[in-house]
């Protein structure tokens, strides 16, 4: 490959996208801890990327909230205060309960067969105390039934939410030492059955608040 092959907008633009979704993966599966610093060069380095996509993917994410730019030039990802967890805990709670409230009329067998099969495997990640399984596959539950609401902008807006707690739901899951799935799936799963659309808002809220309430408390 020539030089000019390497470094043309495309071909920068690709490395960009390819480091900045890997990144953001990680941040929103808490597989990076709170106040974690990265470095340009660490991620070129990782990515076999050059600075300029390395650059480009930070500051997308700084804009996200996903990572932190201090002062002095430092990147990290956030480690949140109390009033923060409760600000991002009533996003959730505004945006999801609306999300699972659009979704319930499109709430079909074969859906609610899929979310049950994906709690299933929230149990089995929660028995091997797979801290990042369980976000991933508890993130995949949600987004499983939120996508049925047909709401792309609503459901982008709870994902930069889910982004910006990702390393602080890591440190969640060690307070929490979770033994089972939570409760409020197989009340979210039975509501669903039920079409019962005040009892699915209220498993959904208590679901994406309760444990966040108790990290901040």
């Amino acid at each position: 490959m020539s030089l000019t092959a390497r470094t043309s907008p495309d071909a920068t633009t690709a490395a960009h996208d390819r480091v900045y979704r890997a990144l953001r993966t990680r941040i929103m599966h808490g597989e990076i801890a709170p106040g974690a610093a990265l470095t340009l060069r660490g991620i070129g380095r990782e990515f076999d990327v050059s600075m300029t996509p390395a650059r480009e993917s930070v500051r997308r994410l700084v804009a996200e909230g996903a990572l932190f730019l201090s002062s002095s030039g430092r990147v990290s990802t956030p480690e949140l205060s109390n009033e923060r967890i409760e600000e991002l805990a009533a996003l959730r709670a505004l945006i999801e309960v609306e999300l699972a409230s659009r979704a319930l009329p499109r709430a079909h067998m074969a859906l609610i067969e899929r979310l049950q099969s994906i709690n299933s495997n929230v149990a089995e990640v929660i028995a091997k105390r797979d801290a990042v399984g369980y976000i991933r596959t508890n993130l995949e539950f949600h987004r499983t039934l939120y996508l049925r609401a047909q709401a792309p902008a609503m459901l982008a807006m709870a994902e930069t939410v889910w982004l910006q707690l990702g390393p602080t739901m890591r440190a969640l899951y060690g307070r929490l030492r979770r033994t089972e799935p939570p409760t409020e799936h197989r009340l979210i799963i039975a509501a669903l059955k039920a079409g019962d659309e005040p009892s699915l808002r209220l498993a959904v809220r208590s679901d994406v608040t309760r444990g966040l309430r108790l990290l901040a408390g």
